[in-house]
């Protein structure tokens, strides 16, 4: 009798344990759900930013006295301020009737400057590669004669940290919305046009982004200039694929 009351005391304990071990096991899966779904709820609808870190935070356009910047985990040379081609302000006449578009074709990694119905200039450029470059129809809101630009992952590659981004303009649309800090910019920290380099945005060599940004709206008026009702900024049409390489 002894014996079977002991068994039964002792089976009561293992099943008493394996209870509570039981709603411990569900309590944890609970929470693992519960916090999925806040984070799922948290996150709907947002997109990751072109400009992954810094996400377009200084709209200063001012330049930065920083002589080198990291790329894919290397150290690269800045863009070095220059007081001619450099200045903060290059103001554009353009005719009233003047129609201006920017075309930037990823199968070819090619931009097209149209005004008038009339090819303007047209020039390699670099889409991305490490995150796609958006599709659709867009507008310049913004253009900042310098930025900074970070993003990219450390641990497989591909971070990024670059001061003094020339000749920079921000698009959007309704998809896209400002925030997400996709733009067209010169970039001094490759010379590979003509194939996908960038984590998004749309590179372009400085010469050329130079002379994009002097011709596209709004007119620019010092270091940072805002597309307004009276200074509108050009519209941009991105479309085709980017290719694998």
């Amino acid at each position: 009798m002894l014996k079977k009351k002991a068994t039964k005391r002792l089976i009561k304990k293992r099943l008493a344990s394996q209870g509570f071990e039981f709603s411990i096991i569900v309590f944890s899966l609970s929470c693992v759900l519960i916090f999925s779904a806040l984070f799922l709820f948290l996150t709907a609808g947002k997109k990751p930013c072109a400009n992954s870190i810094t996400c377009i935070k200084d709209l200063s356009g001012k330049y930065e006295n920083e002589k080198e910047g990291v790329f894919m985990g290397k150290k690269v040379e800045s863009v070095r301020f220059a007081t001619s081609s450099l200045s903060p302000k290059s103001v554009l006449g353009e005719s009233a009737n003047s129609t201006k578009h920017i075309y930037v074709d990823l199968s070819t990694q090619h931009l097209y400057a149209n005004e008038n119905g009339k090819v303007v200039f047209d020039f390699p450029v670099s889409t991305g590669k490490w995150y796609k470059t958006p599709t659709g129809d867009f507008r310049i809101w913004i253009k900042l004669r310098y930025a900074r630009m970070s993003g990219g992952n450390a641990a497989i590659g591909t971070y990024y940290n670059l001061p003094n981004v020339p000749f920079t303009m921000f698009f959007y649309n309704d998809k896209f919305p400002k925030h997400i800090g996709y733009g067209l910019h010169g970039a001094y920290w490759h010379d590979n046009f003509g194939h996908p380099m960038s984590h998004g945005c749309v590179n372009i060599s400085i010469e050329n982004a130079e002379m994009l940004y002097s011709w596209a709206g709004p007119t620019s008026d010092g270091y940072t200039t805002y597309a307004t009702d009276d200074n509108l900024g050009t519209p941009l049409t991105i479309y085709g694929e980017t290719p694998k390489e």
